[in-house]
């Protein structure tokens, strides 16, 4: 908290905090949800292909896809198992 408040002194603080008017809160229809004073923290811009990272999402997601199937089906046998050895 340091950090955003070095002097030691209140501001407002896109996506932690913000002092509402009385008129503003008047035009939200009288709503004191937080979220629809304090906006979103502004965020560096991530330098990334888009395309590129989507698709070793999705050659990650098919790879555990693969381990779920696997695990299932030995789920599946030791079920069967157990209940034959009633």
């Amino acid at each position: 908290m340091a950090e955003l408040f070095p002097d030691g002194q209140y501001v407002d603080v896109p996506g932690l905090c913000k002092v509402a008017t009385i008129a503003e809160i008047e035009a939200q229809g009288w709503s004191l949800n937080p979220g629809r004073y304090v906006g979103v923290a502004a965020r560096a811009e991530e330098d990334f292909d888009f395309k590129e990272r989507l698709e070793e999402l999705n050659e990650e997601l098919e790879a555990l896809n693969v381990e779920a199937r696997e695990l299932e089906e030995r789920i599946a046998e030791n079920v069967v198992k157990l209940l034959e050895a009633k």
